[in-house]
């Protein structure tokens, strides 16, 4: 029995991890950055975190550009 995954080189693998990696941190530290800023500055937790949450979906619906552009850019 083989593999699935025997026909995948190694350099697709570790531009899939960039790629993942770099999708992740666009994700999380825009919409975390929003939310610890709005809490620090104003100390309005509830305000922090729906424009926070706002920010990460706004974010998640265009993560197929997103991905596209980051795939071009690490090829």
């Amino acid at each position: 029995m083989t593999s699935k995954f025997s026909g995948i080189s190694s350099e697709l693998l570790v531009r899939f991890i960039w790629v993942s990696s770099f999708l992740a941190m666009i994700f999380a530290l825009p919409p975390l950055a929003v939310f610890l800023g709005i809490y620090y500055l104003t100390g309005e937790l509830l305000i922090g975190a729906v424009l926070g949450f706002g920010l990460h979906f706004v974010i998640l619906a265009f993560s197929g550009r997103i991905s596209k552009v980051i795939t071009k850019l690490v090829s």
